[in-house]
Parts: C-alpha cells; sequence; structure tokens
C-alpha cells in the first residue's frame, strides 16, 4: 500500500511539472491530429458543390486536421474543368472548417469555402457562391523535401500550413 501511495504522489508531481513546462500555444495545439490520407477519403465526398455546379473532388491531393475537441479541418483540389475560367483562375480546392480559425492572421468563421492560391503570392478565400471572402498572402517553402499538389502538415511554430506546391498559408486555431 506504501508503494503505491509514493507512486501516486510521484505521478502528481510529475504531472504538474509537465503542465508547468509546457508554453500555452502548445497546450491549445495538444490532441490535434494531422489526417492520413485514408481518414481523410472517408470523410469527403467525390463531388462537391460551387457556384451551381458541381465539381469532382482529388482526393490524392487533400489534407485537413481533427481537433482536439472533435471538429475538422478538411481541404480536396477539385476539377474545374467545367467552370469559367474566372472561376478556375481562384477556386482550385475546397475547404472545410467546423471551427473559427485564423489563416494567414485574419479570421475565418466556421464554414465550406473555396480556395484558390492567386496571383504568385496570394491565398483567395471564396464563398460557395464564389464572393472573396479574404485574401492573405502566402509563404514559400524552397525547403520543403517532397512537395505535393496540396497538403496539410503541422507547422513547427504552432498550427498548421496548407501547401499548394512550396506555397503555403498558416492556419491556427
Amino acid at each position: 500500500m506504501r508503494i503505491r501511495a509514493v507512486l501516486k504522489t510521484a505521478a502528481v508531481f510529475a504531472m504538474a511539472a509537465v503542465i508547468m513546462v509546457v508554453p500555452a500555444g502548445a497546450k491549445a495545439q495538444a490532441g490535434d491530429t494531422v489526417l492520413k490520407q485514408a481518414e481523410i477519403e472517408k470523410l469527403l465526398p467525390e463531388k462537391v458543390y460551387y457556384k451551381g455546379q458541381s465539381a469532382t473532388t482529388q482526393l490524392r491531393n487533400s489534407g485537413g486536421v481533427k481537433f482536439a475537441n472533435g471538429s475538422y479541418l478538411l481541404t480536396t483540389l477539385v476539377d474545374t474543368s467545367g467552370y469559367s475560367t474566372g472561376i478556375q483562375a481562384k477556386y482550385q480546392a475546397y475547404f472545410i472548417t467546423e471551427e473559427p480559425i485564423k489563416i494567414g492572421g485574419q479570421k475565418l468563421a466556421a464554414g465550406i469555402y473555396g480556395i484558390g492560391f492567386v496571383d504568385g503570392d496570394k491565398l483567395l478565400v471564396t464563398d460557395v457562391g464564389a464572393h472573396d471572402v479574404l485574401t492573405v498572402s502566402t509563404g514559400n517553402d524552397a525547403g520543403l523535401a517532397r512537395p505535393r499538389p496540396l497538403q496539410v502538415v503541422a507547422d513547427a511554430a504552432g498550427g498548421y500550413r496548407i501547401y499548394a506546391g512550396r506555397r503555403y498559408v498558416t492556419v491556427i486555431r
């Protein structure tokens, strides 16, 4: 019995030490998970609605995060061949966030959007009616070893990066 009490006390002190050492930003991200391809394919549909049409998703070029509270952030490239060139230029991917987030430092409400990496260094977010919602600057990650057309990865500084090739934006909750 005495050993059990000592072990329990040690565990409490160890937990308190971890809580004091972990920075506040890291605690906010604790429990979040970058999704694997198979998990994303179970969540996203084969076709999505945008600006009066349906577009086929490219599930092989998708990414997402499951937040600790069970909410999701999901994105996938889409085939926009049936859309006008004006829509194609700004609608490259379908984007879903079940939580309010900050993308490139700007607030974005929970919802379903279209996104496009445009003008060389911008990310444009539009609603499903193709109306502009916000535009943010993108970064360029020359050190990214294997760029893909679209992917979501954890950012060492906190939050996540949504990449289109080597171009990216940072997303935080």
